[in-house]
Parts: C-alpha cells; structure tokens; sequence
C-alpha cells in the first residue's frame, strides 16, 4: 500500500530541536547465550566481532564501527507477547550489491528471511535466535523519494529478489562481511499507544514525523531521512514494557553533531517534564514504556 502520492516537494518538519547531523549509534540487545548470538551475527549477517569486554559486553560492527552490542543472561525469559520494546534494528548497507551478498548468503544458509520493497528502500527480515528482530537494508538514493505535504511514499510490496540476487559481484565469498560504511539506519520499536509515542518521540524528543499513513505506525526522522524510528502498535496496543529479565532491547543510541547540541536536548527533555540519567559524555532518557534511549555527541 502506497502511503503519500509523489511529488517533488521536500518534506515539512513538524517538531523542532534535532539537528540534522543526528546519526544513530550502537543497539544492545540482551540474549540468553553470546556464543550463539556471535555465530549469527558473524556467519549469518557478517559482521566483524570487534570486542569481547570483561564487563561481558559483546560488541560487533562494520568498518571498525560498533553497530550491535550483546548482553548475556543466561537466564534470562523470552519476551512476552503484547509487550513493548524491540520491533526490529535496521541495518543500513551501503549499496545494492552489498545487500545482494547478504541475500546470496541466507539462502545459501537457507535461513527463513521476509524481504519487502519500501519504495525508499530494498529490504530483508529475519530473527536473531533469541528472536530479536533484524532487518538489513539499502536506501534508494534520496533524489528518487517522494515527498507531499511532508510525509514521504513508502510501501510495503514485493521485493524483485532475483533482480537482488543478480547484482551480488560474482567474486564476492559468501563469508564476506558487511562492507565499511555499514550503519544502524533505523531502529523499530513497539509501543502501547501512538499518541503517547508521538507526545514522547515528536513533541518532546523533537523528532520530525516522515508519515503517519500506515495503519497503527508512525515514522519519524531527523534532517529529512525517511525515518530513523519506527513506532507501531501491531503486537503491542495497550501493552507495557517486559520483564527486565527478559530477552530483548536493552537500549539504543542517538548521535548529535556536539556536546552543545546533547546539552540543548537535555534541557529540552527536562523542560517537557522528562527524566533525565547522565552517562560518559551525554545522558539516557525512557519513553514511556521505559524503552532507553542514550543521547550523546558523535
């Protein structure tokens, strides 16, 4: 379903405060075994595993970049159906023959993936083993997204796989890990309601919406990007946030352009009558179903 008809105008902000350097930083996810966990995201997704703290922190990334970090407990539950938190960490490549490798490779490995055409963006879905939702993607350049009335086309249709497939570099190993310049692009989050999403995320936070046209979801970006958080009520209407020992999100991170920009931010939050907790370099602050957010400068 196409959400906004095309235009070539350029999108409207609807909230103030983020500046457009705003990037997002590394996702923690808790998991039940690292050493499963590690396998997957290193034979499976490709990336590099970079770090294996002895805090038990697990950090792996692209490009010498941290993009994923693990946090194991053994004992820890399976999240609970109707609960908020993680919908999925989206995984920004750099091109579409960097995500036809990544395609090659799950079939090769005959993984169970979901695969959708956004109309911004090419798309692949699939669970860690712990469940955690993946989506590893690549932007269309932003000169063919289509703007009106500041929201921007996207749509959930069918992906051209073996158009996909048939620009993976015939030279490229299956075991090719995910190329430099590899990012967090987005991250997908389940939340109880949306208007107390959009009065946390967009009157608060000061995140810009992208569009509010699909049924149950709201997107919202900084700098015109076509979303760097999603927020649906699919699974989660009415829902609270899960055990603490439960597998899933245990944060996320916002980038800003310097301390200054984190600082007004702060302040901002504060102001809105939001609690606020420092951290090295910056500050961490919850939504209201206390999923955690890190704010700190690049």
């Amino acid at each position: 379903m196409t959400v906004a008809a095309s235009t070539d105008s350029a999108p409207i902000s609807t909230a103030a405060g983020l500046p457009a350097g705003l990037a997002l930083g590394a996702v923690r996810l808790r998991v039940r075994d690292a050493a499963r966990a590690i396998a997957f995201y290193t034979g499976t997704l490709g990336l590099n595993l970079l770090a294996e703290e002895s805090d038990g922190i697990v950090r792996l990334g692209a490009g010498g970049h941290v993009l994923v970090e693990l946090e194991e407990r053994r004992d820890a539950r399976p999240r609970p159906r109707g609960t908020t938190g993680l919908f999925h960490v989206a995984i920004l490549v750099p091109d579409r023959p960097a995500l036809a490798v990544v395609l090659r490779r799950l079939v090769a490995q005959r993984v169970a993936i979901g695969a959708s055409d956004h109309i911004v963006s090419e798309a692949l879905y699939l669970d860690d083993p712990d469940g955690n939702g993946i989506e590893i993607y690549r932007d269309r350049p932003a000169s063919e997204w289509r703007w009106e009335n500041g929201t921007v086309a996207m749509a959930t249709d069918q992906l051209d796989g073996r158009g996909l497939l048939n620009e993976a570099p015939a030279a490229t190993p299956l075991d090719e890990p995910l190329p430099a310049g590899t990012r967090v692009g987005h991250v997908h989050l389940q939340v109880g309601d949306l208007a107390g999403a959009r009065r946390f995320y967009v009157d608060h936070l000061g995140f810009d919406v992208t569009t509010d046209r699909y049924p149950g979801a709201l997107f919202v970006s900084a700098g015109g990007y076509h979303h760097h958080l999603g927020l649906n009520v699919w699974q989660s209407r009415g829902g609270g946030p899960a055990p603490q020992d439960s597998v899933g999100l245990v944060h996320y991170a916002i980038k800003l352009p310097d301390a200054a920009a984190v600082e007004a931010l702060r302040i901002r939050l504060e102001v809105a009558g939001e609690s606020t907790a420092p951290i090295p370099g910056g500050f961490s602050a919850a939504d209201p179903w206390g999923t955690r957010v890190r704010v700190s400068a690049a």
